[in-house]
């Protein structure tokens, strides 16, 4: 019974990642459980202004096109971080966050991260890195019920995501870590020197390639 209940996941779990290789996810568990409903619009990366991309590369994860979906370096630092005190800060990648965000729900402890593991190296394998940066740019939580970083670009600026400032992809990335919580418009505080250090940063990204994965 066990092995009929794991290998039914298993042959669920590849059938989905196979079909969103192809097809927009149409919703996330994320999204279902928004009270404050959904507003999202999507697009393909071609469609993305650049710039959008290397943002989060530069906020989130420099090495995405360097790692196989998890950043040991990153993890290490984490943790050295973490058992010091302060704030927590967490090692996951992109396509970690992605596929959190497509497959599964926030929060869940040690359980989740299993699943979320297996997920990983699922879209790794299967959708490459291209595909996984175009998902989590249109599903990830870019403010208070919007999602994806055309209706951020919409909300924050009036504009779609393919007509960003370099400084504008970089308030949007500066946003994705607490998007219930900060703003790209008129930004204070954290979210505005944090999106300031994005924008400087997306030069490096271009300058040194760290985005030819997506390109």
């Amino acid at each position: 019974m066990i092995l009929k209940i794991i290998g039914g996941f298993v042959a669920f779990s590849l059938l989905l990642v196979l079909i969103y290789r192809f097809v927009p996810p149409p919703v996330t568990l994320t999204m279902m459980f928004d009270a404050n409903g959904i507003t999202k619009d999507w697009l393909s990366i071609d469609e993305i202004d650049p710039d959008m991309a290397r943002a989060v590369i530069a906020g989130e994860d420099s090495r995405f096109c360097s790692h196989h979906g998890f950043d040991a370096v990153a993890i290490a630092q984490a943790m050295r971080h973490n058992a010091s005190g302060g704030r927590i800060r967490g090692g996951s990648t992109i396509s970690q966050q992605t596929a959190k965000n497509v497959f599964l729900f926030q929060g869940g402890g040690f359980i989740r991260k299993g699943f979320e593991a297996w997920f990983t190296i699922l879209i790794e394998a299967i959708w490459g890195k291209r595909r996984i940066m175009e998902v989590y740019l249109n599903v990830a939580e870019t403010g208070i019920g919007t999602y994806g970083v055309q209706a951020g670009a919409m909300r924050y600026f009036r504009h779609g995501a393919g007509q960003l400032t370099r400084a504008e992809a970089a308030r949007i990335a500066a946003v994705l870590p607490l998007p219930k919580k900060r703003a790209a418009i008129t930004p204070r505080g954290f979210t505005r020197s944090y999106g300031n250090s994005i924008a400087t940063r997306i030069g490096i990204v271009q300058r040194d390639g760290l985005d030819s994965c997506v390109r």
